[in-house]
């Protein structure tokens, strides 16, 4: 008797599943299929499983083709099932290419297919459906939001547009999603919500149609540039009861929003300074994304980080502003700094794509400060820090992967709970943020243009 076994969380169950399970019983005479306890989704990085255990056990015997279901609990319990139960074949979707290559030590592996454009009403249950998510873009962070969505449930990957036909067929073939398109109205007309990580300039136009065709829309930041961008979309999605949301992905994660309520709750008395830095180096080239165009430059490409901490933890109403920076020959900045001055506090939002600097994060408080080691915007631990150094603690926090997971699980809840207050990132914060993108390029544009009215005299 040939034994085959596969594993899932097998969350609102649907056709997918259902394929896989299938297809996995054909391989052999007897298919054990193991489920993930929730506990061990959430350690191994898988978000919002909505249904509890025993039902997920229940919907995959429902199934018809699972001869016996075990639970799977921990670390290492494949190897430790293969060879107790005498498995021949080890079973998983084509997501997992590769990754339990090391099992073939102990029996033959294969990688389905998984199936792709499931409908929603396939995937309906009597608490939840799956969301179907457009992708508007094909870049570096499309394609990891991609990796990321597996993580979470009650969302697939649905539809992939760009302008450019090739590029969309290409990244549609190599993340596994079934529609591609060129034509946005086409494109929206086949999902619920978008996710977009198009060049910051095609925000506001790719948001703003979203909305209007009532879609549910998550921005990668700068959401857009000017203040009265931010307030318009915010009140078209207002209007159409829709969710909007920045894809400022470090708001999102545990240990960001750990350490608000701990600088918040006055373990370090009162916070009179916050410093933050994201710098990386990438060489000049006007074919380079983080120069090119009006909207290069390091503080568009990345003050959405440093900004972060300093509003959430000092507000929205500082007394001013003021950048200093440094340009490229092209007039976009290598390296910014933003020095903002609050009643009784200061902030610093440090910059830089042709100048480095520690990325961390520091927030001085008057008895005493918190300290995160870079790349603070990678939060896993933080530590707080005091005269007496015995007293100082430690702070640890999950962060899996790139970090998407945790602001796409937060998306997706809130469109199936629409009562739900989005308090980790604000429609005040976003269009706070805008605001002082706008001040830059006022701010830079007039500094430009001294400078310009200078060499000319």
């Amino acid at each position: 008797m040939k034994k085959v076994i596969t594993y899932g969380t097998f969350d609102l169950f649907h056709k997918g599943h259902e394929n896989i399970l299938r297809r996995a019983r054909e391989l052999g005479d007897y298919l054990y299929v193991g489920v993930t306890t929730e506990q061990f989704d959430v350690q191994r990085g898988k978000m919002n499983v909505t249904d509890s255990l025993m039902r997920r056990i229940d919907n995959v015997r429902a199934s018809g083709f699972a001869d016996e279901v075990i639970v799977e609990d921990h670390d290492g319990q494949k190897a430790e099932d293969i060879a107790k139960l005498g498995i021949d074949t080890f079973v998983l979707g084509s997501d997992w290419t590769g990754k339990f290559d090391y099992l073939k030590e102990y029996c033959e592996v294969v990688y389905l297919e998984r199936t792709k454009n499931i409908s929603t009403t396939e995937i309906k249950n009597s608490r939840g459906k799956l969301i179907n998510l457009g992708i508007v873009g094909t870049g570096r962070i499309a394609s990891r939001t991609c990796t990321e969505i597996r993580y979470v449930n009650g969302v697939t990957a649905a539809a992939v547009y760009n302008p450019h036909i090739k590029s969309a067929e290409s990244f549609a073939a190599k993340v596994g999603i079934g529609f591609f398109s060129d034509n946005y109205d086409a494109f929206l007309e086949n999902v619920q919500a978008v996710y977009i990580a198009s060049p910051h300039e095609t925000h506001f136009d790719y948001c703003k149609r979203a909305l209007t065709a009532g879609k549910h829309v998550l921005c990668e930041k700068p959401m857009v540039m000017t203040e009265a961008e931010a307030r318009e979309l915010f009140d078209i999605a207002a209007e159409k009861k829709v969710v909007l949301m920045e894809a400022i992905k470090t708001a999102y994660t545990p240990g960001f929003n750990s350490l608000l309520a701990v600088a918040r709750g006055g373990r370090i008395g009162r916070v009179v300074d916050v410093e933050a830095a994201f710098t990386k180096l990438v060489p000049f080239s006007t074919a380079q994304r983080e120069y090119s165009g009006p909207f290069g430059g390091s503080f568009f490409e990345l003050g959405s980080y440093p900004l972060l901490p300093i509003i959430k933890l000092l507000g929205r109403d500082y007394k001013n502003v003021e950048f200093r920076s440094f340009n490229a020959e092209n007039g976009a900045d290598y390296y910014a700094k933003a020095i903002f001055d609050y009643p009784g506090a200061l902030a610093t939002a440090k910059t830089g794509i042709g100048a480095k600097s520690e990325g961390q994060l520091l927030v001085t408080g008057t008895e005493g400060y918190i300290l995160v080691k870079s790349p603070w915007w990678l939060f896993n631990s933080f530590e707080v820090c005091y005269e007496d150094t015995t007293l100082n603690e430690n702070f640890q926090a999950p962060f899996y992967g790139y970090g998407l997971r945790f602001e796409i699980a937060d998306f997706i809840k809130n469109i199936n709970s629409p009562g739900l207050k989005n308090f980790k990132l604000t429609a005040a914060d976003s269009i706070a943020f805008a605001a002082i993108m706008e001040r830059f390029t006022t701010q830079k544009s007039t500094q430009k243009s001294e400078v310009r009215g200078q060499k000319t005299e």
